[in-house]
């Protein structure tokens, strides 16, 4: 079932999904399952799962010379949803990146998801790998994340890549795309990065799903300036705790958004970790309480294999 059919379904009733990781390589996929029972409590009806671009890493050979060798540390996305489907029977909602696939790969991959009976796929253009200073996009790949919603709803209308492929099935995925309460790192600004959502909502998208943010009040602020410029499909917040006083520092750096003063001084004054992830848990749970009374179509969050804090928070709001 689509993202947007669950939404439909549930009439106003607020759900809640939740993001994981594929296994390291060479891990079982049982630490997924691990990762994910502990949420299936409460019913989820669908479950995201990421897709890393690659790496690259040095190896040493005996003459001393070092090797550049492209790595991908996370390989399985479209294998870990196949895994969720058949043990859970819920729906899983692989992301697509643009970095580290060509168009040729990115077609290819889509038809696996198809024929997997996967409705539903989140696009992004993804991040830069750890020794790149910027994205730098794969040589025959897309550049950006518009260019790639673009391909999946050319394959949506029966369009493929090789334009003499005959009698071509139109495939029927649910899009997804992020959005930015607090802009996106690299625009200028917040109105420049809102024309770039409104170009992929224009392009075909059918849902949004926002990075995390922890002040309701601009995530608010967010979905009213979309619904003042016509952009009416639903906006799914997404969330994390705080679970360590590093996140502090670390949070803001990495996804460039602001941690409320109340928040982070009541961070600074706790004697202990575990107290920083009870101050953490706590400030979620009042943020989902309050988000649930505005009437968002889901709770979703990204666990980082991390079952533990999500579990309370749910308990705690559903």
């Amino acid at each position: 079932m689509k993202v947007t059919e669950h939404i439909k379904k549930a009439k106003g009733k607020t759900l809640y999904s939740f993001e994981i990781l594929p296994p390291v390589k060479g891990q079982s996929i049982q630490s997924i399952f691990d990762a994910i029972d502990p949420l299936m409590e409460f019913s989820p009806p669908f479950i995201d799962v990421t897709y890393l671009r690659e790496d690259y890493i040095y190896k040493q050979h005996p003459t001393g010379l070092l090797e550049k060798v492209a790595y991908r540390k996370r390989p399985s996305t479209v294998a870990t949803c196949a895994a969720i489907i058949n043990k859970y029977k819920i729906d899983a909602v692989p992301h697509l990146i643009c970095g580290g696939f060509t168009k040729e790969e990115t077609e290819n991959a889509l038809i696996d998801l198809q024929f997997l009976g996967i409705d539903n796929v989140l696009v992004l253009r993804g991040d830069a790998r750890k020794s790149d200073s910027s994205f730098i996009p794969t040589p025959g790949g897309h550049a950006y994340a518009s260019d790639l919603l673009q391909h999946v709803v050319n394959m949506n209308s029966g369009r493929y890549l090789h334009e003499d492929m005959e009698n071509s099935e139109k495939t029927d995925f649910c899009i997804g795309v992020a959005g930015y309460p607090e802009k996106h790192f690299e625009a200028p600004n917040l109105d420049t990065d809102f024309k770039y959502l409104k170009m992929k909502v224009d392009l075909g998208a059918d849902f949004i799903v926002t990075q995390m943010f922890f002040d309701n009040t601009k995530y608010k602020a967010f979905v009213d300036k979309c619904r003042e410029n016509g952009i009416h499909i639903p906006i799914i917040p997404g969330l994390k705790p705080l679970t360590s006083s590093k996140q502090l520092v670390s949070l803001p750096k990495i996804f460039h958004l602001d941690i409320p003063v109340e928040l982070s001084e009541a961070v600074q004054a706790c004697k202990s970790e575990q107290e920083v992830r009870e101050v953490g848990v706590e400030w979620m749970i009042q943020q989902c309480k309050e988000l649930k009374e505005m009437g968002v179509p889901v709770l979703h969050f990204y666990t980082m294999g991390n079952p533990k804090p999500t579990k309370r928070i749910i308990k705690a709001v559903f």
